[in-house]
């Protein structure tokens, strides 16, 4: 139970960080960017991982910024494929 609190915490304020960076936050809400968070992580894991490190390892800093570099990853390609249209748009 405390991983998936965990997950939908981390996630959540990855997902928040992202979508301000990649200015999307006023089109995804508080789901969304819990949403992205989480399916960041699992990008940003995968990809650490490719990379030799470790992905995402508990509440700590690192898979905060694990989470965070997924979730920009996550929401840059959105936007590639949806040419800017629905939530990650400008």
């Amino acid at each position: 139970m405390w991983s998936i609190i965990v997950w939908i915490v981390v996630g959540g304020l990855a997902g928040w960080v992202a979508s301000m960076i990649m200015k999307t936050d006023e089109n995804q809400g508080l789901v969304g960017n819990i949403v992205v968070g989480i399916l960041g992580g699992l990008v940003g894991g995968f990809l650490v991982g490719m990379l030799g490190g470790e992905g995402f390892t508990g509440f700590n800093i690192w898979s905060f910024l694990v989470a965070l570099l997924g979730s920009i990853v996550l929401l840059f390609l959105w936007r590639l494929v949806t040419g800017g249209r629905g939530a990650a748009r400008q």
